[in-house]
């Protein structure tokens, strides 16, 4: 999941444009792409068109509105089906949030005659409350796969300066950083909120490079032309491969004459460095194999 583009669910066009775009998943959107008074137009539409985006080929993870908006159980009926294995939830704040999406869930799956807990969830940590609360909620839940960090959400709830200072978020320093670390501590997955100035390519690619050194692992898409920078971001370099390699391949001659560690170009080789460089190549492996 390294670029997940959203795609309104209120257009007909941008959805059937989405079929033929190559992010690593997409996101149609039932929440803050779309007015209040589009919401029912919307989940008539996405729900017209939800099969084409899942036979496209791509993995389909629709993002619905909060358990406060009240219009969660709608969301619920449209997308919920199969080909959906996961669904995106907006705006949640405590764990009292996530049981009751989970209540919600557990009602439509056995509609649909799914077993119960087979629809996981990535969670939108958008507020103050959420910061303070995100480890009890990432870890509420074993539907929870991933963590998404919304920035402009965030900067709403705190009254910060929003998308006209975005490309300097030390604003957002502290929130950004925290959510990947309580995922990492929750074992799932950390999402970065999406870039709005989607025509600053040099910014966006700045901007994701960030995120991944601060731990994410992927991040949101609001625009086709940013999907391929993103994918690029955060994907091994061929220097950190080639890196990766000869850091084994000294770390494995060390060990015949009986060394626990050694050095390569100034730097110290033990455990830990090795097994980040073997986490390199598997993920290559990974992305190769996908």
């Amino acid at each position: 999941m390294r670029s997940l583009l959203f795609v309104p669910g209120n257009s007909v066009r941008m959805l059937e444009k989405a079929c033929t775009l190559n992010p690593d998943v997409l996101i149609p959107d039932l929440e803050d792409s779309i007015s209040l008074s589009q919401k029912s137009q919307a989940r008539d539409i996405l729900s017209s068109n939800l099969n084409k985006l899942i036979e496209s080929g791509r993995p389909v993870i629709p993002r619905i509105n909060s358990v406060k908006s009240e219009l969660i159980q709608d969301d619920l009926k449209v997308v919920i089906k199969p080909g959906i294995t996961t669904i995106s939830v907006g705006k949640i704040g405590s764990v009292s949030d996530v049981k009751m999406v989970e209540s919600f869930l557990e009602k439509q799956e056995n509609k649909e005659g799914l077993n119960v807990g087979d629809i996981k969830l990535i969670l939108w940590i958008e507020s103050a409350l959420a910061i303070v609360n995100v480890y009890d909620i990432l870890t509420s839940s074993p539907r929870i796969i991933a963590a998404a960090f919304g920035s402009e959400d965030f900067s709403l709830d705190m009254g910060l300066p929003g998308i006209p200072d975005i490309s300097n978020p030390e604003h957002l320093s502290y929130p950004r950083s925290v959510v990947p670390i309580a995922a990492r501590a929750a074992g799932i997955l950390a999402l970065d909120a999406p870039f709005f100035v989607y025509q600053d390519t040099k910014q966006l690619i700045a901007e994701s490079q960030f995120a991944r050194r601060l731990g994410y692992i992927g991040k949101f898409a609001i625009h086709p032309n940013q999907i391929d920078p993103i994918n690029s971001c955060f994907s091994p370099t061929q220097l950190e491969l080639d890196q990766a390699r000869r850091i084994i391949e000294a770390y494995n001659n060390a060990e015949v004459v009986g060394r626990g560690s050694t050095s390569l170009d100034g730097l110290m080789i033990d455990t830990p460095v090795v097994e980040r460089a073997l986490q390199v190549l598997e993920y290559e492996k990974k992305l190769n194999f996908d």
